[in-house]
């Protein structure tokens, strides 16, 4: 059976009565001071100790046994197994949270719980995203304890988003997706107002990889360029000519896109230089077309390349599929949020050209990220994400929370009922 329909119907057995899992007044206020606890201490990819510490100490208070993943940072745990282990059976739902910081400097002015480290911010949400799962975790652990859980849940919160190609393929190979049937995760997004969330089905983020290029030649005087190779000229032709020749060459509807950051070559007026390199990324909307990218890009800056006689070496970065809902746990989200907050909770959203790793969880299964709304009602314009004065309306974290119980309470009622 479906375990969510497009009016956004919960499961029969969760409306028999009212639904449980929302916050008490202590936990909503414990659930703030942990996310500013973060918000003070953030900490880069794959550096996430404290933090790791931090979750771990808080879900064993809950009785909880979670497990630090293999890589050193980064944590799963399972609610309502026996002895917090997946013995086999039906499959879980998994609610994931990226627990890393930005290497950008916080630039709130007057915020009493601004970062202190030097350099570091939590400028992209992920300390809310953590607070979300850790208090949906709470909640359905006292479930469980009150007989109420009608189906074990795994929470994942792992390290190293922001690092591609993400710290998601270390944490499968930790062995996270064992006994996981769906996943789900939210993302901030300061574009919607807190008390709602962002959902599509299909395409939400977009493919995102890396590229470095090295151009050689053997330089020599700019009086005679026809005599060695004008590797100044070779450069910007690859930085003009190669996003438009890829554009040419693939379905303009996939959306592929080579966009360039930086390009760096010389030092005198007058010296045509025997080194260039330009790096940038490449972002796609479509899946099938991310997966030719690789071989597009390489054609096209080697054609130029040969074309001016210079030297090429290109370094293609793997970085993240896009994240692609499926429709099914679209709905579930759908009806979830519905359920707690009405049906004018949920909005559409576009996809966007940004890339989040959460797409590597959905090689393997299938998932749905919303955006979770963060921006204070009423409030004009908003600061964006990745820039240091990011902040998120505090009562998203609620939100989230309440969205994360009522999905795996209605999922788990509908497993229950088809087993």
């Amino acid at each position: 059976m479906s375990r969510g329909s497009e009016a956004g119907q919960p499961a029969e057995a969760v409306t028999a009565g009212a639904l449980p899992g929302t916050l008490s007044e202590e936990l909503r206020a414990e659930l703030v001071a942990f996310r500013r606890d973060l918000h003070m201490h953030p900490e880069l990819g794959n550096q996430e100790f404290r933090t790791t510490a931090a979750i771990r100490a808080r879900l064993e208070k809950a009785g909880l046994t979670p497990r630090i993943l293999d890589i050193g940072t980064g944590l799963v745990c399972d609610i309502g197994t026996e002895d917090g282990e997946w013995r086999g059976g039906r499959p879980m739902l998994a609610l994931r949270a990226d627990i890393d910081a930005l290497p950008i400097p916080d630039t709130k002015a007057s915020c009493a719980y601004r970062s202190t480290v030097p350099g570091r911010a939590h400028a992209c949400g992920h300390d809310v995203h953590t607070t979300v799962v850790l208090g949906a975790g709470l909640v359905l652990a006292e479930l469980h304890r009150q007989g109420r859980l009608p189906h074990p849940v795994r929470l994942i919160f792992q390290p190293a988003e922001e690092v591609l190609p993400g710290g998601a393929p270390d944490a499968i190979e930790s062995g996270v997706l064992e006994g996981v049937g769906s996943i789900i995760g939210v993302h901030c997004d300061p574009k919607v107002d807190a008390g709602r969330i962002g959902l599509r089905q299909g395409a939400i983020t977009s493919a995102c990889d890396r590229l470095e290029v090295a151009l050689d030649g053997p330089g020599g005087h700019t009086a005679r360029p026809h005599l060695t190779t004008d590797l100044v000229t070779a450069a910007a032709k690859v930085a003009t000519e190669v996003p438009a020749l890829v554009a040419r060459r693939i379905d303009a509807r996939s959306g592929l896109a080579v966009t360039w950051g930086r390009i760096e070559t010389g030092h005198a007026c007058n010296v045509i230089p025997q080194h260039a390199e330009l790096s940038g990324t490449v972002r796609c909307l479509d899946l099938e077309a991310w997966r030719q990218a690789p071989d597009l890009v390489h054609g096209a800056i080697q054609e130029i390349a040969d074309l001016y006689r210079a030297k090429s070496e290109i370094n293609y970065i793997r970085g993240v599929p896009p994240v692609v809902n499926d429709p099914e746990v679209t709905d579930l989200l759908t009806a979830a949020m519905i359920l707690r907050r009405g049906p004018h909770s949920v909005e559409d959203t576009q996809q966007s050209l940004g890339g989040e790793d959460f797409s590597w969880y959905l090689e393997h299964v299938p998932g749905a990220m919303a955006r979770l709304g963060v921006r204070t009602p009423g409030e004009r314009g908003g600061r964006d994400l990745h820039q240091g004065d990011f902040d998120a309306d505090e009562s998203a974290i609620a939100v989230g929370v309440e969205l994360f119980t009522a999905a795996a309470l209605m999922d788990g009622a509908a497993r229950e009922q088809e087993a």
